[in-house]
């Protein structure tokens, strides 16, 4: 049978500006079982907390999400068969929550480490939301590299981000997590890049060694990149072509200032680089032809692409 993500790479679906669009991100540990809709029907949650966390989340302009250490992979209760119940905490009891922001110029990314997931419900996460970095919890230096591995949600996420998820935390134990959506099944392996907030796809160990590598140095990496999160679509694929353009690979060296929905269709973007240089890019929504399911188990559909291409360019 063929799979979304074999449909996908065979037929070359471009992969700039399809990343999920979200500023923060909360993410809470839980290790499962995870359900497709992760925060309101996984068990282990205290009954309403998830769906209550996802809503708060959403006003404050979070998306919210289940984060797990890959090595829980070998004894999740999901997989391992009846009888084989485990805690969702820690040795000490407590669990690992985070708070990102991936605006340029105001990234952050706290730590925070609650008994359980109903604990951050008393966080004012409206207050919390912005570029200003907040005190709660401790900072966190390192980026996160968070890889989606949901089968619920679709298999090629599990078939696909397992196995590359226990492969980076080799090299990268404290950074690699597990994740429980981020969109785009269609191009798993996918991951995201806290608190930057760029996403990846087609991803194999060495391009998702290298895409950490390069968020280490504050950078981030063209190759198989589908968009800063932080941005709506067209913002996303007019950022990337810019980015092709002049080579630039600094995370925060290029802002999304403006975009603007023309009549005709389409969005005329304006992305600005911190030395000065202005760039106006046209955005084309494209339908990709032949249908195919944008994910396993859904109809066929025609998913849209990003086209970009460069308008203007000012010094």
């Amino acid at each position: 049978m063929e799979t979304c993500v074999f449909l996908s790479h065979e037929l070359a679906e471009p992969m700039a500006g399809t990343a999920s669009t979200a500023r923060g991100w909360l993410l809470v540990e839980h290790p499962g079982p995870w359900a497709a809709k992760a925060l309101t029907g996984s068990r282990g949650l205290d009954d309403g907390v998830g769906a209550e966390l996802d809503e708060r989340a959403g006003r404050a302009g979070f998306r919210a999400a289940l984060i797990r250490r890959p090595d829980e992979a070998s004894r999740r209760p999901d997989e391992a068969g009846p009888g084989s119940e485990r805690s969702d905490r820690a040795a000490d009891g407590l669990r690992t929550a985070f708070l990102a922001w991936t605006e340029p110029g105001g990234t952050w990314l706290r730590r925070l480490r609650v008994r359980t997931a109903a604990d951050l419900l008393t966080l004012d996460l409206a207050a919390l939301a912005g570029p200003a970095e907040p005190s709660v919890g401790e900072s966190a230096a390192e980026p996160l590299l968070l890889i989606c591995t949901n089968g619920k949600r679709d298999r090629c996420c599990a078939v696909a981000g397992r196995p590359l998820a226990a492969a980076l935390a080799v090299s990268f134990p404290e950074a690699t997590w597990e994740v429980s959506h981020l969109g785009g099944h269609r191009f798993a392996p996918t991951a995201a890049v806290l608190p930057q907030g760029y996403q990846y796809g087609r991803l194999d160990p060495t391009s998702a060694r290298a895409v950490l590598a390069a968020a280490r140095r504050g950078e981030m990496s063209p190759d198989r990149c589908r968009g800063r999160a932080t941005y709506s679509r067209a913002g996303q694929a007019a950022e990337l072509a810019v980015r092709a353009d002049c080579g630039e690979r600094r995370a925060d060296a290029l802002s999304v200032y403006d975009e603007r929905a023309e009549d005709e269709g389409g969005w005329t973007v304006r992305v600005d680089h911190i030395d000065g240089r202005t760039w106006t890019v046209a955005v084309d929504a494209h339908k990709e032809a032949p249908a195919r399911p944008e994910s396993c188990g859904k109809d066929e559909g025609l998913p849209t692409s990003m086209r970009a291409r460069l308008l203007t360019h000012r010094q």
